[in-house]
């Protein structure tokens, strides 16, 4: 009988710490599982101990959540490296980026243990550093970015989650070859027949009861979009919807401005947001300071609630300052083509993000600063039931391409073919013989 291959897998958060790196890591590691891998997984929690997710091996280091700065990401850094040296060799070594240059801590685990090493490249590291508000030294930063491109190039495959990544790597001196896109995906609450069962269909009947059936209700919200898509109580609102982390490569100086104008032009458009992150108390504090009683917030929401509150969101908004442009993609784009929901991207026109939505015609991409094209983008959706229509459309096509599977089939592929096993229905062929 064939040994049972392993993979150990780095990364600073995984369930139930909250953290949409996480969340795909535990997607991930259960399909290894299901594809006849022994899974381990080390990351932090709030004490030192393992414990079992299902057949998962989950080993956490002692760490301090929240503290993100320098000596905050060295020292979850530094333990998480002697975790991953304590424990026996795996076969597959998948490095993440958080903390920033864990990819050098899995070229160390896997040199020392003669494994195989793949980096999971969520977020381009050093690089982001200074968009994240961490300013180091630009020798330091130098020598930092020298050092992560080596350990890529000494890496057997490198998986970027967008094709603006692996260009930004490939101009830096990555190998192409090396180089893999796996986009990211949705929480799997968000895929019809996986979750709790709602859609377009369901939503416009909540609305508009008397309609015989999706068409007719359909053709009603084009008639009068801002109405037929949500109600609050008694209050029609078109809801444009943020949901999900809130940090410093996620402005929102664009929303609030746009906010304003809407306030004086469009009183029943609200914006709502949902979850938190280090922009969340400036957001409360800029809406009290202004007076903007068209945002609302709503606290994390549990998964059995998940689609539901997507699907209440009539537009969904996803920011990032151009300065990430390359070296990261917003996870929400993924959520919001799940329920096929238009989609506004405030951000750099070269990124992933705008590329997605503009080669799916699933919304409209607007330059962070342009205050006045968000609130007008936003008002030609709330009054245009074709407009809203056909980006609904686009988002729908989308959603169909970037789900779960598709992207996790490409990772076990790629795994198999780094450690050499055979892929999955030639090792199920050879069992059955």
């Amino acid at each position: 009988m064939a040994k049972q291959p392993s993979v150990l897998f780095l990364n600073r958060v995984y369930p139930p710490v909250r953290g949409a790196t996480g969340r795909v890591l535990r997607d991930l590691a259960r399909a290894f599982v299901r594809d006849g891998w022994d899974v381990t997984v080390v990351t932090t929690g709030t004490a030192e101990r393992e414990e079992k997710d299902g057949p998962i091996r989950i080993v956490r280091v002692a760490a301090a959540l929240k503290n993100k700065s320098v000596f905050g990401y060295a020292g979850v850094w530094f333990k998480l490296l002697r975790a991953g040296m304590k424990l026996p060799a795996h076969d597959l070594v998948i490095t993440m980026t958080d903390p920033p240059m864990l990819i050098t801590a899995g070229q160390m685990i896997a040199k020392s243990k003669k494994s195989r090493h793949m980096h999971w490249c969520q977020d381009l590291y050093p690089d982001l550093l200074p968009t994240l508000g961490i300013n180091l030294p630009d020798f330091m930063l130098g020598l930092l970015r020298k050092q992560s491109r080596r350990d890529m190039g000494a890496c057997d495959k490198v998986v970027t989650i967008g094709r603006c990544m692996a260009r930004n790597l490939t101009h830096s001196g990555v190998d192409a070859k090396k180089i893999s896109v796996i986009p990211n995906w949705p929480d799997f609450e968000l895929i019809p027949g996986r979750g709790p069962r709602f859609s377009v269909k369901s939503r416009f009947r909540r609305a508009n009861g008397d309609a015989a059936n999706a068409k007719e209700a359909a053709a009603a919200a084009v008639a009068r979009p801002h109405e037929q898509l949500f109600r609050d109580g008694d209050n029609p609102k078109f809801r444009v919807l943020y949901s999900g982390n809130l940090g410093r490569a996620h402005p929102i100086g664009t929303v609030l401005d746009a906010a304003e104008i809407l306030g004086r032009e469009a009183p029943d458009v609200e914006l709502v947001f949902v979850g938190d992150g280090t922009g969340q108390d400036r957001l409360m504090a800029e809406r009290a300071r202004r007076r903007l009683e068209n945002i609302r917030f709503l606290p994390w929401q549990p998964a059995s609630r998940l689609r539901e509150l997507m699907e209440s969101g009539d537009v969904h908004l996803i920011s990032m300052t151009h300065d990430a442009a390359g070296m990261l993609v917003p996870s929400k784009l993924y959520s919001a083509l799940a329920v096929a929901r238009p989609c506004i991207f405030i951000g750099p026109a070269q990124s992933e993000a705008a590329r997605v939505i503009n080669d799916f015609k699933a919304g409209r991409v607007v330059s962070q600063g342009d205050a006045e094209g968000l609130a007008n983008t936003i008002m030609d959706f709330r009054n245009s039931g074709e407009m809203w229509m056909a980006a609904h459309q686009g988002a729908g096509q989308a959603g169909r391409i970037f789900i779960p599977d598709e992207s996790l089939n490409a990772w076990l592929k790629r795994a198999r073919d780094v450690v050499g096993l055979p892929s999955a229905p030639e090792a199920r062929e050879e069992k059955a013989a």
